[in-house]
């Protein structure tokens, strides 16, 4: 049970947010280079205002699916969970967010949609039962690490904080002093060099995201490599890293040596978004001695079975 187990208290729900206003599409801003810092400050700070603390609730990931921006959350104590639902319930958390995304984008006013999830739940519906809800949200284990753009994101506000702290007179800095370069180092896996082209056997490639294909033929070819891959990605991939890649094995264990496959790279590409290219694929299969799978996805040939 929730309030007896020993375990840390930990769950994760979905928060949906649109702008009721047509001229504003929350998914096209937060694609925006310029203006995704921006909507990830206001999102940040809003989710502060609701738990009282800047660390009371964690982004994962922020999902474009128009017209909605969808935010991953993952709440480490109870307690503030509970603060964020009534904040969520009395509407003071999306006023909040309106107020925020409306100073960082300049904008004179960004009407809010929200909507709750955790799994299959509408929470919306059972707000009233606070612990129902709580219930819900423990039931929904967080499934993944903060995405490396989330972790970059978030280090640009504490820079950006910290030297608002010791310089007040720059309070009313723009946003866009969030994507300056001033933090002393990147986060580790982070700002990978995305080439446009690479080599492989002497030949030159275009260095082109993973398709639809190159998954499906991944997922045939790999067998019973597809850990050791696995733990070649997870080098520049947090969503890998342990216990994921055993977890996927135990999930999708009855399913065999295909699914397992196949899921490993779903759970690199969806992570990675764009920077889940060819590129990083093939030097995985070539550190684990899958030379020929490589051609294959390559065109240069595919007749030999990389088993």
């Amino acid at each position: 049970k929730m309030a007896g187990s020993s375990a840390p208290w930990i769950g994760s729900a979905y928060l949906f947010l649109q702008s009721s206003c047509k001229a504003i599409a929350l998914p096209s801003l937060y694609e925006s280079s310029q203006k995704k810092p921006c909507v990830f400050k206001a999102l940040k700070l809003a989710l502060a205002d609701s738990t009282g603390s800047m660390n009371g609730v964690d982004m994962l990931k922020v999902h474009c699916s128009h017209p909605h921006l969808i935010v991953q959350l993952r709440f480490c104590k109870r307690e503030n969970c509970r603060r964020f639902l009534r904040s969520y319930r009395e509407g003071a958390l999306q006023k909040s967010l309106q107020s925020h995304l409306q100073l960082s984008l300049a904008s004179t006013t960004v009407p809010l949609e929200v909507e709750l999830k955790a799994g299959s739940e509408h929470l919306d519906e059972m707000l009233k039962d606070e612990d129902r809800c709580l219930e819900c949200i423990y039931r929904e284990k967080p499934d993944r690490l903060p995405d490396e753009e989330i972790t970059e994101l978030e280090e640009c506000i504490k820079s950006l904080m910290l030297h608002q702290s010791t310089n007040n007179n720059v309070a009313g800095k723009d946003c866009s002093s969030l994507t300056s370069p001033s933090r002393p180092y990147p986060p580790q896996g982070s700002f990978l060099p995305t080439q446009l082209t690479f080599i492989f056997q002497g030949q030159q490639f275009d260095n082109r995201t993973i398709t639809p294909d190159d998954h499906q033929k991944f997922a045939k070819s790999v067998s019973k490599k597809w850990k050791q891959v696995g733990r070649s990605l997870q080098k520049s991939c947090r969503a890998l890293r342990d216990p994921a890649i055993d977890n996927l094995a135990l999930e999708y264990e009855r399913e065999g040596l295909y699914e397992q496959a196949y899921q490993l790279l779903l759970r690199f590409i969806q992570s990675e978004g764009k920077k889940a290219t060819i590129a990083r694929l093939i030097t995985a299969l070539e550190e684990n001695g899958l030379v020929s799978l490589a051609e294959e996805l390559l065109g240069l040939h595919s007749s030999e079975d990389c088993s």
